[in-house]
C-alpha cells in the first residue's frame, strides 16, 4: 500500500511532468556584450529560413575582445517551439556542444571586440531533418549565453502566394491579406486539414507571426487558403533608417557627431507618421548592413557607436512601452531597446549600441506582458507599404514523430491587387 506522505507528490508529478517535456522554449535575449548577432548567407544578413542543404553561418561579436571560448547546442522543436520527440542522433549527424573555433579580434576601431562566426554544416555536425531549432551558445562554463531560432525546410511543395487588399471595410487602406495554395507532386497529403500547418511571417518578425490557420478548402491535392481576416497583417509603414558607414561624418539622418571613448551618432528627431499621409522611400524591409567606407574587411574592420534615437510622438505618453526594433536587435522587446521619456524635449528618447552600417529600424509599441499593438503602430499602417512576407509549410504523417517543412513561399507587397 502506497503511503500517504507519496500521494501528493505522486499527483504532482502527473502535472509536473508533462509540462517539463512540452514546455516552449524562448529565445534568449543577448547580454549588453554580445553584439550584431545574425545569421549569415552569401555575406548578406538573411531571415534564418534555410534549405536543409544549404549552407549558412552564425555571427556575433563580444564586445569584451578577451577572446573568450564559447560553445554552441543545437534543439530541434515542434511547430509551436516545444522540444521535439526526437533524439539528438535523430536530428544531428556528428555532435554539438562543440566550442565555436572562428574567432577573430577588431582592427583599427575604438571598440575592441571579438567577431565569431559559426557555420554549418561543419565537420562537427551537419542536420538530418528539417524543422524548427534553437541554437543555443553557452560560455566557457557551459552557462546559457543566449539562443536565437531558426529554420530548416526542404522542397517537397510550391507555395504560390499573393499579397491583396484587405476585404473588410474597416482594413482596407491599414491591413494587407495574403492569398496562397500548397500544391505537391511529390506528397500525397494524409487528413491535411490536421496534418498541415503553416506560419507567416512578414519582414522577418517572428513576434508578429501568423500561426494555426487550417487549409479554407482543398481541390484534390492542392490546399487553398483564401481568407478575408486569418491570414491578415497589419501593414505598417516604410522602416526608418540610418547610415553611418562613415563614421566620423554627418549626413542627411545623422545630424551630429561626436567622439571620446567611442563615436557617438545623433539621429535627426522622428515624428510619429500615424497622422501623416503615406510618403514611398526605399527601405530593406527591417534588415541591415555592416559597413565601414574605409574597411577591406567589415565584420571586423567596422567600429561600434553609441546611437542616440529621439521620437516626438505625444500621443503615446504614459500608455504603452515605445522599444527600438529590427533584425538588427532580433525585434527584441527588451530594456536596452525600449525608449525613456524626457519631459525636458517632450521626447521620448534612447542611445543604442550599434554596429556601422545602413540599419532599418522602427518605433514598436508593447505593453508591459510584451503584447504588440501593431494596430495602434506609433507610424501608422498604410496598405500601400512594401513588406516581404514568407509563408513555411509544416507537415507531420499520421504515426510520425516530428514536424516537417516541406517548403516556403514568398512575395512581396509591390504588387498588390484588388
Amino acid at each position: 500500500m502506497i503511503s500517504q506522505k507519496y500521494i501528493l507528490p505522486f499527483f504532482l508529478w502527473i502535472f509536473i511532468i508533462p509540462n517539463l517535456i512540452f514546455a516552449q522554449i524562448s529565445e534568449i535575449i543577448p547580454p549588453y556584450n554580445i553584439k550584431t548577432a545574425t545569421f549569415v548567407q552569401n555575406n548578406e544578413n538573411v531571415v534564418p529560413v534555410f534549405s536543409l542543404r544549404e549552407s549558412f553561418q552564425f555571427q556575433f561579436d563580444d564586445l569584451h575582445g578577451d577572446e573568450a571560448n564559447y560553445f554552441y547546442v543545437l534543439t530541434h522543436c515542434d511547430y509551436d517551439w516545444n522540444e521535439s520527440q526526437l533524439s539528438k542522433a535523430e536530428y544531428i549527424e556528428g555532435f554539438d556542444d562543440q566550442r565555436i573555433q572562428s574567432s577573430e579580434n577588431s582592427f583599427n576601431t575604438l571598440q575592441l571586440y571579438t567577431h565569431y562566426t559559426l557555420t554549418f554544416p561543419n565537420k562537427f555536425t551537419r542536420f538530418k531533418v528539417t524543422g524548427n531549432y534553437i541554437l543555443t551558445i553557452l560560455n566557457n562554463n557551459k552557462e546559457t549565453v543566449f539562443s536565437r531560432k531558426f529554420i530548416l525546410y526542404e522542397n517537397l511543395v510550391s507555395v504560390p502566394m499573393q499579397v491583396k487588399r484587405a476585404r473588410t471595410a474597416a482594413s482596407l487602406n491599414t491591413k494587407q491579406n495574403l492569398d496562397f495554395s500548397i500544391k505537391s507532386d511529390a506528397i500525397l497529403f494524409q487528413n491535411p486539414l490536421l496534418n498541415v500547418k503553416i506560419m507567416l511571417m512578414q519582414n522577418g518578425n517572428f513576434n508578429t507571426a501568423i500561426k494555426n490557420v487550417r487549409p479554407m478548402f482543398t481541390i484534390g491535392n492542392d490546399l487553398i487558403y483564401r481568407y478575408d481576416t486569418e491570414t491578415q497583417f497589419w501593414a505598417g509603414n516604410e522602416f526608418l533608417n540610418f547610415y553611418n558607414k562613415d563614421i566620423r561624418a554627418a549626413n542627411n539622418t545623422v545630424a551630429q557627431v561626436r567622439s571620446n571613448q567611442t563615436y557617438n551618432s545623433i539621429l535627426h528627431t522622428n515624428v510619429a507618421r500615424k497622422n501623416s499621409i503615406y510618403t514611398f522611400f526605399p527601405d530593406i524591409n527591417g534588415n541591415f548592413l555592416v559597413s565601414n567606407i574605409n574597411a577591406e574587411n567589415n565584420a571586423i574592420e567596422a567600429d561600434y557607436a553609441w546611437v542616440f534615437f529621439s521620437l516626438s510622438a505625444p500621443a503615446y505618453f504614459e500608455k504603452k512601452d515605445i522599444y527600438v526594433a529590427g533584425m538588427f536587435d532580433n525585434y527584441a522587446l527588451s530594456d536596452e531597446n525600449r525608449m525613456e521619456y524626457n519631459p525636458k524635449t517632450a521626447l521620448y528618447e534612447k542611445a543604442i549600441f550599434i554596429k556601422q552600417g545602413f540599419v532599418n529600424f522602427e518605433y514598436q509599441i508593447a505593453d508591459k506582458k510584451g503584447t504588440i499593438d501593431r494596430e495602434n503602430a506609433v507610424d501608422g499602417n498604410f496598405h500601400q507599404t512594401l513588406n516581404d512576407y514568407l509563408a513555411l509549410v509544416y507537415y507531420r504523417e499520421n504515426g510520425e514523430r516530428y514536424d516537417r517543412v516541406i517548403g516556403k513561399g514568398f512575395t512581396t507587397s509591390e504588387f498588390v491587387t484588388n
